[in-house]
């Protein structure tokens, strides 16, 4: 039999324990971007672009040069084709005379 003590005895739920704190937001580290003017864009790297056509290119250099003048050949990545092509003089004279 149970004494009349235990009777008066409630049992009490253990209290909820606290909601864990949101993460902290994770800041991924800026990109350093360097803009020429006269040339391409310098981007700190690895890069993704997204083309207009929804394609994505991806370099894993260090310092990636994107193209703004869209003449070059491997468009979105610059191949110096911004460039003014001028000649040093008259070209060099042949050393094997026939």
């Amino acid at each position: 039999m149970p004494s009349p003590s235990d009777s008066s005895r409630a049992t009490v739920p253990a209290p909820a324990p606290a909601p864990a704190p949101a993460p902290a937001p994770v800041r991924t580290p800026a990109r350093r971007v360097s803009v020429d003017p006269q040339g391409p864009v310098l981007v700190e790297g690895p890069v993704e672009i997204v083309l207009d056509d929804g394609t994505v290119a991806r370099s894993d250099r260090f310092v990636v040069a994107v193209c703004t003048c869209r003449r070059s050949r491997a468009y979105p990545w610059c191949d110096t084709s911004h460039r003014c092509r001028e000649r040093g003089g008259p070209p060099p004279e042949d050393r094997n005379p026939r």
